[in-house]
């Protein structure tokens, strides 16, 4: 984790400085490999102006083992700068995978979107593919172009004037594959993200899917996404490799013109054989860095969109500020004229919310369809900030305490149930690395689940599947519950926590919910059956885009039998209030 309270784009260009810190070493290795490499054309000059026409094999044996001992160091120097390169991307990845999984997360429960939610761990790996990749290396090798030039301008000035009008044609052949491919590749990596966002939602609502008969229309339509992103790809592709395939041309053709310049000197007496042949592998090595460059050039850009995207994925996801530890909350929960709103929107959902109740009191909140109960509970427990106003544990604001914390004290069961793949142990104890078996088996009881879990085949070390898909969802609804109860919980917050409950769950859940109150916990409670009211003290009414009542369950059930049939028909389909206030 990132320190508390620092910038996440910071931590970025740490992890950056970081990562170039090293490659400074890989430059040194570089350094050395590059001067290795002029023990070929060294080779080739001995061998063609002395070694021939001396005829003397010693001599060339010894030449020979020389250049040998050098291609040796040269494979064990790459070797060596390969693997700090490799190393480069893992130590780039452990500095800032923690953090973009993080915000992955944060972004998921702020904008509901579970496709595009993926992104920073796509740009992650897009990152340290493209440093594990020849191009990071061709950077490093480009200060040595110069070197090599110069060296060709040494052995005759004609032969350096070609290599270096060759090495600046090569560089402007890169400036226009950078103009060339940037427009391309930007609309190809949003036709990607677009492509896996469409492919997450069918497969999260596969169920659906297959019991409508959607399939065929909904693989046409990703088809068609996958067509368009195909296309761009290709176009994209398409412009690299052709600057790339120009680049090789240009390469060779300008060997064989140094060739033919060199025969031509050499004709002339200006020049040795020796020298016409190792001026064309100087010339090959100057322009090998430029050629791999625009050969890897897709990847470069790729990585530079990553680094932007999670640049501004961080700086919209800041780190948690660092919080003086506040005791647990054991005393109220109290609302302040809240204005609730999806996180980025201006317009409230919910206004003038304004509530307090202390430990031991089981709050029902109730309301007609879509009023926007979800959303409040989702401002209680801190997963949404408010828009206006103030949510208090024992006096202090949801926003003075650690997250981490105040997720401790903590209990939720959302609507839509989500487990993880693991045991159901590891679920109920959250994920936790060192769980207590103790804690588990007493949420498990409270929540009612106990003995359902110890008829199952392995008990509490059952895998459940991605999302439980091994358990039914009235067995997925008990587990959890018990999760949210684990380690006993201060405020506990159940969306319709009955909705996929039989009877003997019913049950349960209402002993689940005496035993909270009688422990000194809060209970919050969207409620859309009458069963549940019996065992809340207080109701919440919300009603036209306000809070229409607040206090004891059967004075406020009382008002909900006076009120307009628009506001009261809705519940009272559920909940049977209108007939029946005792509940």
């Amino acid at each position: 984790m990132a320190a508390a309270g620092r910038p996440q784009p910071q931590v970025l260009r740490t992890a950056l400085s970081e990562c170039r810190r090293v490659f400074a070493s890989v430059a040194v290795f570089s350094g050395v490999y590059n001067l290795l490499m002029l023990a070929g054309p060294l080779y080739m000059l001995q061998i063609y102006d002395r070694v021939i026409s001396s005829r003397s094999v010693p001599t060339l044996v010894a030449l020979s083992v020389l250049l040998l001992v050098a291609y040796v160091f040269q494979a064990l120097l790459d070797i060596v700068r390969s693997r700090i390169v490799v190393r480069v991307g893992a130590l780039f990845d452990r500095r800032i995978a923690r953090i973009a999984h993080g915000a992955v997360i944060r972004m998921a429960a702020a904008a509901r979107q579970m496709g595009s939610g993926h992104q920073p761990i796509r740009d992650l790996d897009q990152i340290r593919t493209f440093l594990n990749s020849p191009g990071p290396m061709a950077i490093v090798d480009m200060p040595w172009v110069p070197v090599f030039l110069v060296l060709c301008f040494l052995i005759h000035p004609w032969l350096g004037l070609v290599a270096v009008a060759g090495a600046l044609v090569m560089v402007a052949v890169t400036v226009l594959a950078e103009a060339a491919s940037r427009k391309a590749a930007r609309a190809a990596a949003q036709d990607s993200e677009l492509r896996s966002t469409m492919l997450e939602a069918d497969r999260r609502n596969s169920e659906t899917v297959l019991a409508m008969g959607m399939a065929r229309a909904l693989t046409e339509r990703w088809g068609r996404q996958n067509d368009r992103f195909l296309a761009g790809l290709a176009h994209s592709t398409d412009k690299i490799s052709g600057y790339s395939s120009a680049t090789k041309v240009l390469r060779l053709s300008l060997q064989s013109a140094i060739l033919g310049l060199g025969s031509y000197l050499v004709i002339k007496q200006e020049l040795t054989p020796g020298s016409m042949i190792a001026a064309s592998i100087m010339m090959g090595r100057a322009l090998a860095p430029i050629e791999t460059a625009i050969a890897n050039w897709r990847g470069f850009v790729g990585a530079r969109q990553s680094m932007q995207r999670l640049s501004n994925t961080l700086s919209q996801t800041p780190p948690y500020p660092q919080m003086t530890t506040l005791p647990n909350p054991a005393q109220s929960l109290e609302v302040e004229d809240l204005a609730v709103a999806p996180p980025g929107a201006q317009s409230p959902i919910v206004t003038r919310v304004h509530f307090k109740v202390t430990a031991g009191d089981a709050l029902a909140i109730i309301g007609p369809s879509g009023v926007g109960k979800t959303s409040l509970l989702r401002n209680i427990v801190g997963i949404w900030q408010p828009l206006r106003g103030a949510i208090r544990l024992d006096g202090s604001s949801l926003t003075h305490w650690d997250p981490e914390v105040l997720g401790e004290n903590i209990g939720f069961v959302s609507q839509g149930i989500e487990l993880f793949d693991g045991t159901i142990a590891q679920n109920i104890a959250r994920m936790t690395p060192d769980p207590d078996s103790g804690a588990i088996l007493e949420a498990a009881r409270l929540a009612g689940a106990h003995e359902m879990i110890a008829k199952l085949p392995r008990g509490y070390e059952t895998r459940i599947g991605e999302a439980g898909q091994a358990l039914s969802a009235g067995q997925r609804q008990r587990v959890a519950l018990a999760r949210a109860l684990y380690r006993n919980p201060f405020l506990v917050a159940l969306d319709e926590p009955n909705s996929n409950l039989d009877k003997d769950g019913e049950i349960a859940l209402q002993n689940c919910v005496r035993e909270l109150k009688k422990r000194g916990a809060i209970v919050v409670i969207i409620a859309h059956r009458q069963s549940i009211l019996a065992d809340c003290n207080y109701v919440l009414l919300l009603g036209n885009g306000a809070q229409l009542a607040f206090g004891p369950r059967d004075e406020v059930l009382r008002k909900v039998r006076v009120m307009p049939t628009p506001i009261a028909a809705p519940m009272a389909a559920n909940l049977k209030v209108v007939t029946d206030p005792a509940g």
